[in-house]
């Protein structure tokens, strides 16, 4: 079974148009809004100036997702929830891997979309906050034609800096719709079925893409 269905490559998309404004300086301490909302004005510059990445460079592309993406995403905890209750189904190993093939999957998904980046703007709503750990921060991308897209950040605390763990587009989860796919794919195949799947699907693709260990 395909892993994104258009519903899928609808809320990727989006994702990939906004993923720019939770990257962050690790060594900034700041909330997770105000975190968000400083980094947007860098990475959208790098975006609007960079003409090799509105062409479609694909190395310059992973280099910028690379380091302004992806060590903010919490990938273990995406793919955990993404996996559900088949995620203790799996061995350590198994696990492992799952964890590097969702991330490489995610970041060629949201490499490509950066280079569809142009003229959105983003506003920030006031952030929710679930304790001292976990808030969602609450952004729309107003978009030169069409409608505005509401775009929330599920973060949490850690001992390194605040990690998103979830991404809503729309109100649709990202976490969510991948647990409906990896399920089928679990049942049909098992949990090695689903990294088959994962590997043939990120090999297809621009083979420069990074692939971190997991974490």
């Amino acid at each position: 079974m395909e892993l994104t269905m258009p519903t899928l490559t609808r809320l990727i998309k989006f994702i990939g148009l906004g993923i720019f404004a939770v990257a962050a300086q690790a060594q900034t301490p700041a909330a997770p809004d105000a975190l968000v909302k400083s980094i947007t004005l860098e990475v959208t510059a790098i975006v609007k100036q960079d003409k090799d990445i509105q062409s479609g460079n694909r190395k310059k592309i992973y280099e910028l997702v690379d380091a302004k993406v992806l060590p903010f995403f919490d990938f273990t905890r995406m793919t955990r929830l993404a996996l559900g209750r088949n995620w203790n189904t799996a061995n350590p190993e198994q696990q492992k891997t799952l964890v590097t093939e969702f991330r490489t999957l995610l970041v060629r998904t949201y490499s490509t979309a950066l280079t569809n980046y142009r003229d959105q703007t983003i506003d920030f709503k006031p952030m929710r906050a679930s304790g001292d750990t976990e808030a969602t921060v609450r952004t729309v991308v107003n978009q030169p034609r069409g409608d505005p897209v509401t775009i929330d950040y599920s973060m949490e605390k850690l001992a390194d800096g605040w990690k998103v763990f979830d991404v809503a587009v729309s109100g649709i989860s990202l976490v969510t719709n991948y647990r409906e796919e990896f399920a089928n794919q679990v049942k049909n195949g098992g949990i090695d079925g689903l990294i088959k799947t994962l590997q043939t699907k990120n090999q297809g693709g621009d083979a420069g893409a990074p692939r971190p260990a997991a974490k």
